[in-house]
C-alpha cells in the first residue's frame, strides 16, 4: 500500500526502491498506473505542491470550453458534465488529485529531482532536496512547462515595454489600452489573441512560418501520423519538434473567436526589437523595411523539455537531443522518457505510459526493450 498522498520526507538519506517515476502530470500518472498493473509499486516524485502537473499553472481565463485534447487518465474516466466556463486550472488538477487518491499512488511532493546518476552497482540515484532515492529503473515524466522557450532576437534586452512568456499569461484584463505583439503560431498564441482583441488598444500577430489551418476532425489516424513524425527525430537523437507544430491549427473555439474578432492577420517574423517596437528589413515590398510600435510583447513560443537533471548520465547526442526509441533511452537501459518528443502532448501520453511500463518490466526481467512500432 502506498503512503498517504502528499507525504513529505525531509530526513531521507538514501531510500532504495524498484521503480521511480519523476513527475505526476498525465504521462507520469499514466506510467504509474501501468507499472501498478504490471505488479510494481512505483514511487512518484513530483516537484509541484499539489496535483495537476502543468495544468494547475494555466491561466484562469483558459476555461474547459476553450481547450481540446484533455484526455482521460487510464482506468478512471473524468466527469464529462463539467461546466465549460470553469478554469482548466481548477478542473484538471481536481481530477488528477482524485485519480491519485483512488489508485492510492505513492506520490511524494513537493520533491524536485536535481540530478540522476548511475552508481557502481548499476542503479540510478536521484538526488533531491529531500534526500536521495536509488532505483533499478526510472521513468522520467518531467514535461516541458518549467522550461518556457524565449527565442533570441537582437535588441530584445533594450525593449522598454513589457515582455512576458505565455507561461506567465493570466488573462486579458492587464493589457487594456496597450499595444501588444503576440509572437507564435500555435494554440497558445490563439488563446491570447482571442482574449486580448477588443481589450488591448492594438494587437499584431507575428510568426516565423506561415500558419497552417486544418479543416475537419483530427482523428486517431492523423494523430498517430503526427506522433510518428516526431518519433523519427528522437530516434535520431535530434531535439523533438512539438506534435502540435506538426498537426497545424484546427478551428477550435479560440481560433474561431480570434477569426471573428479579425485579429488573425499574420505578419512575418521581425528581425529586430527596438526600445519601442519591432522592425523588419527592406525587401521587394518595402525599400526601407518596416516598424511597428508596441509596449508589450507576448512570446507564445513554446517550451523545451525539462531534462537538465539527467545531465550526469551524458545522454545528449551531437544533434542536441537524447536518442529515444519509443520511450526507451537508447544509451541508458534503466531509463524511460515519457512526456518527451512524441509523448510531450496529450495525444501520446497514455500510450507512452503503457510502453514505458512494459519496457521497465522487460528490463527488470532481463529482457531488452522491443523496438517502437
Amino acid at each position: 500500500m502506498g503512503r498517504p498522498r502528499g507525504f513529505r520526507r525531509f530526513h531521507v538519506i538514501v531510500e532504495e526502491t524498484e521503480v521511480v517515476v519523476i513527475g505526476a502530470g498525465q504521462a507520469g500518472l499514466s506510467s504509474a498506473y501501468f507499472l501498478r498493473r504490471f505488479g510494481f509499486e512505483p514511487v512518484v516524485l513530483d516537484a509541484g505542491d499539489g496535483a495537476g502537473g502543468a495544468w494547475r499553472h494555466r491561466s484562469p481565463s483558459l476555461t474547459m470550453d476553450k481547450v481540446h485534447g484533455i484526455f482521460d487518465l487510464p482506468g478512471v474516466p473524468r466527469d464529462l458534465e463539467v461546466d465549460g466556463r470553469r478554469p482548466v486550472a481548477e478542473v484538471v488538477p481536481a481530477y488528477y488529485a482524485a485519480y491519485e487518491e483512488e489508485l492510492a499512488l505513492d506520490v511524494v511532493r513537493p520533491v524536485k529531482v536535481t540530478s540522476v546518476r548511475r552508481d557502481p552497482d548499476g542503479r540510478l540515484v536521484l538526488a533531491t532536496g529531500a534526500g536521495e532515492w536509488s532505483a533499478r529503473a526510472v521513468v522520467n515524466a518531467t514535461g516541458t512547462w518549467t522550461r518556457p522557450h524565449w527565442p533570441y532576437y537582437p535588441g530584445a534586452a533594450g525593449f522598454e515595454g513589457r515582455q512576458l512568456h505565455y507561461a506567465s499569461y493570466r488573462g486579458p484584463e492587464e493589457f487594456s489600452g496597450r499595444h501588444v505583439i503576440v509572437v507564435g503560431g500555435g494554440a497558445s498564441a490563439m488563446h491570447v489573441l482571442s482574449e486580448i482583441a477588443g481589450v488591448a488598444a492594438g494587437t499584431a500577430w507575428v510568426t516565423r512560418r506561415l500558419p497552417v489551418f486544418r479543416d475537419g476532425d483530427f482523428g486517431e489516424n492523423a494523430r498517430r501520423e503526427a506522433v510518428a513524425l516526431v518519433e523519427e527525430r528522437v530516434r535520431a537523437g535530434l531535439p523533438p519538434q512539438s506534435v502540435v507544430g506538426v498537426t497545424g491549427l484546427g478551428y477550435s473555439t479560440v481560433v474561431r473567436e480570434a477569426l471573428a474578432k479579425g485579429v488573425l492577420n499574420r505578419l512575418p517574423m521581425f528581425d529586430r526589437v527596438t526600445a519601442h517596437g519591432v522592425t523588419w528589413p527592406a525587401d521587394e515590398h518595402s525599400a526601407t523595411g518596416g516598424f511597428l510600435a508596441a509596449d508589450t510583447i507576448i512570446w507564445a513560443t513554446g517550451f523545451r523539455s525539462a531534462l537538465d537533471h539527467l545531465a550526469p548520465l551524458r545522454l545528449r547526442e551531437p544533434g542536441g537531443g537524447i536518442k529515444v526509441d519509443g520511450t526507451q533511452a537508447v544509451n541508458e537501459p534503466a531509463l524511460q522518457l515519457v512526456g518527451y518528443g512524441p509523448s510531450a502532448s496529450t495525444i501520446g501520453a497514455n500510450r507512452a505510459g503503457r510502453t514505458a511500463a512494459r519496457n521497465v518490466r522487460g528490463y527488470l526481467a532481463g529482457r531488452p526493450a522491443r523496438p517502437a512500432a
